[in-house]
């Protein structure tokens, strides 16, 4: 799976994309960000509040139920205002 962070995710991240093998186990967005935040204490301070993170799945805009799989390209940043 390619992760893509933006904004304030990479910064806390400390990286703007990378490459990952899920386990088995990950089968949605929620398990995905839940997985990640068990991944280092950047991951979880980033991931601490997912109030604040919105995330697509090659290139659309979905919600937490969403399922991903290992050639998916998901990207997580904060909300976007207009203006």
């Amino acid at each position: 799976m390619q992760l893509l962070y933006f904004a304030w995710l990479r910064t806390k991240i400390g990286v703007g994309e990378e490459t990952l093998d899920l386990p088995p186990e990950v089968v949605s967005v929620n398990d995905l960000l839940h997985w990640l935040s068990g991944r280092g204490e950047r991951y979880a301070e980033a991931l601490n509040d997912l109030s604040l993170v919105r995330v697509a799945v090659n290139q659309e805009y979905v919600g937490l139920d969403h399922t991903v799989g290992p050639d998916d390209e998901v990207a997580l940043f904060p909300p976007v205002t207009g203006g």
